[in-house]
């Protein structure tokens, strides 16, 4: 476009965020739809935690706080960090920004010089490419398949570095995939980084609390790597706060001083009254608040897919994390149905919102377009109608 500055004109559309709002369009004329695009919990924020934010303005708390979150803030996150992980931070190792997004930017171009290439493994969440632009970062993409889990070896992010490389970007649990680390997998790619001084990783563990397989495993608990790892989270998945704009950095103390100083610049602090609410939200009880919600989720997994194995061409695995299914639909390329022609996930993702009018997210937004995203963070009668509308549109595909 005229006048735009190449910055922007580079990055692309979140397609999650563009396909809601193609839905919430289409609802807006009347058209029924199930929107499964987005990654946000259905449920409530828990009361206790509204509550916080409630007293937190009662009290007025309405004033400048310190840009990198209240001093009681990042002492509760530290306290977080060291019950529920075993990892040890201090308050000046931690910044509270407005959502793990902007957590996320900050460390970008906090770290990353024009020409430092970042591996990124394939499926990635549709952000990490585009804010590497805007650091005039290379993003190195290395390939994973649904065969392996969606899960990146040491042998490939060996063969992937070079001397240019700076850092390496994922997540465990996995947008889109729903995949899981362990902790033997994490410490394998820990060994190769620990060779490569000036190799970084940011690790995103958002979904921490959206986990069917057990403890969550961090990157940082690898004390031999640990000074080079950033951790990202927040409150938005496991708490049920997308709407209050919560993230989390934690690591290196120099790291932090950096995003402090430029989040300064962009936003200074998150809202005070968010902060309280996150607050209180680090204290909360796993099995009292949070547990019922993974519990629902895993739940809601067991029957997508178990509703998908009567949907022939759909090839998936068992996510063990987040609320995502991410099968492969190729099959399905190359048909037909009235002036509907599938070459790509893309193509299908587009059929399936006008035919069965449910909105999914194709591969493409996360690397590759044999895929589609599922969002299984609604209720089960939707998930129900959902799977039975794309049942009944994919077999007119001939």
């Amino acid at each position: 476009m005229p006048h735009l500055s190449d910055r922007v004109n580079q990055i692309s559309e979140s397609q999650t965020i563009a396909m809601a709002r193609k839905s919430r369009e289409l609802k807006a004329q009347g058209v029924d739809i199930i929107s499964l695009s987005l990654g946000e919990p259905d449920f409530a924020t828990p009361q206790i935690i509204k509550d916080a934010a409630k007293k937190a303005i009662d009290e007025d708390y309405s004033y400048y706080t310190h840009v990198s979150g209240y001093q009681e803030l990042r002492e509760a996150v530290c306290a977080k960090f060291k019950r529920d992980n075993k990892l040890t931070y201090l308050p000046d190792e931690i910044v509270v920004s407005t959502g793990a997004k902007q957590s996320i930017a900050n460390v970008i171009l906090c770290l990353i010089n024009a020409g430092d290439e970042v591996i990124i493994p394939s499926p990635y969440w549709v952000s990490y490419v585009e804010l590497l632009k805007l650091a005039d970062g290379v993003p190195v993409i290395v390939e994973t398949d649904i065969e392996a889990d969606f899960k990146i070896t040491p042998k490939q992010l060996e063969a992937a570095i070079t001397p240019k490389t700076k850092m390496i970007m994922m997540s465990t649990p996995c947008n889109p995939t729903g995949s899981v680390y362990s902790k033997a997998e994490l410490k394998a790619l820990a060994e190769v980084i620990k060779k490569y001084e000036e190799l970084y990783i940011l690790s995103d563990e958002i979904y921490e609390h959206i986990n069917f397989v057990g403890g969550h495993e961090s990157f940082a608990q690898f004390d031999f790597i640990k000074d080079r790892v950033i951790t990202i989270n927040g409150v938005s998945k496991g708490f049920a706060m997308t709407g209050w704009r919560g993230g989390i950095m934690a690591g290196p103390k120099w790291i932090a001083q950096a995003c402090d100083k430029m989040q300064g610049q962009f936003t200074s602090a998150t809202s005070s009254i968010t902060q309280k609410a996150i607050y209180q939200a680090m204290q909360l009880d796993f099995e009292t608040y949070i547990k019922p919600m993974r519990d629902a989720f895993h739940k809601r997994r067991d029957l997508v897919l178990d509703l998908m194995k009567d949907i022939p061409g759909l090839k998936t695995n068992v996510p063990q994390g987040a609320f995502y299914v991410y099968p492969e639909v190729s099959s399905y390329f190359g048909k037909k149905f009235g002036k509907y022609v599938i070459n790509n996930a893309t193509d299908l993702t587009m059929y399936l919102l006008d035919e069965a009018h449910v909105a999914l997210v194709p591969g493409a937004a996360f690397g590759s377009d044999n895929y589609i995203r599922f969002s299984y963070a609604t209720n089960e009668s939707n998930l129900k109608e959902a799977l039975k509308r794309m049942k009944e549109a994919l077999v007119k595909l001939q």
